[in-house]
């Protein structure tokens, strides 16, 4: 049985403007100890599918699925007050945005101390002595002086740092990783992800690595989700998808990749945009933007099909050796 098992997960959000469905009809499995990617363009429902999953959206947002189970738990009936004991706990979540998420009133110290004594029940000495040993195993030099500085003393990179050792503290048996490395250089970065995925390895717990780049994806992930417009496009192990995608919209991100786009006189891009609240089409939500789009894509929604190892939602999956732009609008 899958540590996480979603089926058919949608998310509304109610505006004045009216009721706008940001995830639709998402499918999501996730085993002991596996690394996940999902990746997108902005708009396409990542991040609110995390944060369904930590049950911490807004008040505004309404959750609607025919199973969403972790560990064998229910989560859609659970009470909020035994949520609360899961999330933070069992699942936690590394947010985007280092210099935001953590509390500027409070020191680093107590941040991570706070996770410890409503979790874990620690007191006294032993509560700060695990406090030290979590910034020493994230990477952070002298952790005893850490402890008393504050979110705006640290770097983007040590906040980061302090981020990842909160959502460890408890030893979660998921982790949600909702794309670390935003607004980090690129050395930073690639210290981010090592860090994140030797403590996977060291933990053995699960790990959703939501992220744009898709050489992060190649590298760390043994299994991938593309979501498109709320929608999962295209699901399949990590290998076999950048072998021989079989969504144009998949093919078209990596042939925009540069390392493959060597020799060419320009990089390809996929013209448009991920349609929004008012300008979703009636049949396939890719369609304005593929090349291949018949009549029969513009008038029905292509559903999830079994295609090479995976899943992928088109009428017209991709041949082998035929990639992305070649898929896209020219």
């Amino acid at each position: 049985m899958p540590l996480l098992d979603i089926k058919n997960l949608s998310v509304e959000f109610t505006t004045r403007a009216g009721t706008f469905r940001a995830v639709d009809g998402i499918d999501l499995t996730v085993d002991e100890g596996e690394v996940v990617g999902i990746v997108g363009e902005s708009g396409s429902g990542k991040s609110v599918t995390s944060l369904a999953v930590m049950g911490l959206l807004g008040s505004n947002g309404r959750i609607v699925a025919d199973r969403m189970m972790f560990g064998g738990t229910d989560l859609l009936t659970l009470a909020p007050s035994k949520r609360r004991k899961i999330t933070g706990k069992d699942i936690a979540m590394v947010f985007q945005e280092p210099m935001t998420s953590l509390n500027p009133c409070f020191t680093v110290g107590f941040q991570i101390m706070e996770t410890l004594r409503v979790h874990e029940g620690l007191s006294g000495k032993a509560l700060r002595h695990r406090a030290i040993a979590l910034l020493e195993q994230v990477g952070i030099p002298a952790p005893e002086t850490r402890l008393s500085a504050f979110p705006h003393q640290l770097s983007g990179g040590m906040s980061q740092r302090v981020m990842i050792a909160i959502a460890i503290a408890c030893n979660p048996r998921l982790l949600v990783a909702d794309e670390p490395t935003t607004a980090l250089d690129v050395t930073i970065q690639k210290q981010i992800l090592d860090l994140l995925v030797r403590l996977q390895k060291e933990r053995g717990m699960a790990l959703i690595l939501i992220t744009h780049d898709m050489g992060v994806v190649a590298e760390t992930a043994q299994r991938v989700a593309v979501m498109y417009a709320g929608q999962v496009a295209e699901t399949r192990p990590v290998a076999d998808l950048f072998a021989r995608p079989r969504h144009p919209y998949t093919g078209a991100l990596l042939d925009a990749l540069p390392e493959r786009a060597l020799g060419k006189r320009r990089l390809p891009t996929i013209p448009g945009m991920v349609p929004g609240i008012a300008d979703r089409p009636a049949g396939c939500l890719f369609g304005p933007r593929c090349r291949f789009a018949t009549d029969r894509c513009r008038a029905e929604r292509p559903a999830l099909t079994d295609v090479d190892n995976g899943l992928a939602r088109c009428f017209f999956p991709l041949p082998d050796g035929h990639l992305g732009a070649e898929g896209a609008i020219q």
